[in-house]
């Protein structure tokens, strides 16, 4: 589904052929908020079944209605962490798939004029460093909001931290290989460039706005 990306390192592309026919909808501006966000959620589902690949398992015994078998359980606590707000639609989509994990937040502003990030939200479990930890954000343009995001996280005590995105841009994927050069990182495309607005081009809009129809 997916495979690591031979220009940036540490990143995951996934190519699978139903989660890149549901990014063409999503990048299509006749799509409105209501499929929108529905098929954020959709694509997040199919992605964490990758980004899950390497979590801890325990082996348990399991009564059936005809017998006594083996089996495998989750062995550590997971915390997803979305930024808001246009990372809670992907975490929707995670937690199906997995209900048993907590969900911290991080509300994270860029500001227009100096694209610096700022932190207006932080809520997360206390025993965050109790298992593996995955990043939501949809976007990751300039690298900024991430980077502080990732920051934040390994400060409250993350060790095992991987991010996912819908799209990224190279230069995001730079910064964020400068700042944090051994997190994984899972996306669906990366895109060719960043405006001069700090927009990712060809890019999908502002998720947040496109899901939440506050465009």
């Amino acid at each position: 589904m997916g495979s690591p990306h031979p220009a940036h390192a540490n990143v995951v592309v996934f190519d699978h052929p139903l989660i890149q026919h549901k990014l063409g909808y999503l990048r299509d501006k006749t799509t409105s908020h209501r499929p929108f966000r529905a098929l954020l959620y959709q694509i997040a589902g199919l992605m964490v079944y990758e980004i899950t690949r390497t979590l801890p398992t325990a082996a348990v015994d399991i009564d059936t209605p005809l017998e006594r078998t083996g089996g495998k359980r989750l062995s550590a606590k997971i915390t997803v962490v979305p930024v808001l707000r246009s990372g809670l639609g992907m975490a929707e989509g995670i937690l199906e798939m997995m209900p048993e994990a907590r969900i911290g937040h991080l509300g994270m502003a860029r500001d227009e004029r100096t694209l610096r990030p700022t932190t207006y939200l932080r809520k997360l479990p206390r025993d965050i460093d109790d298992g593996p930890v995955i990043l939501v954000d949809p976007m990751l343009a300039t690298g900024g909001s991430a980077s502080e995001a990732v920051t934040i996280l390994r400060a409250a005590g993350a060790k095992d931290l991987r991010m996912i995105c819908l799209v990224a841009s190279p230069e995001g994927l730079a910064r964020m290989h400068q700042d944090h050069p051994d997190l994984q990182i899972y996306t669906a495309a990366i895109d060719r460039q960043l405006d001069e607005r700090g927009y990712i081009r060809p890019g999908l809009g502002d998720a947040g706005d496109r899901m939440y129809g506050t465009e």
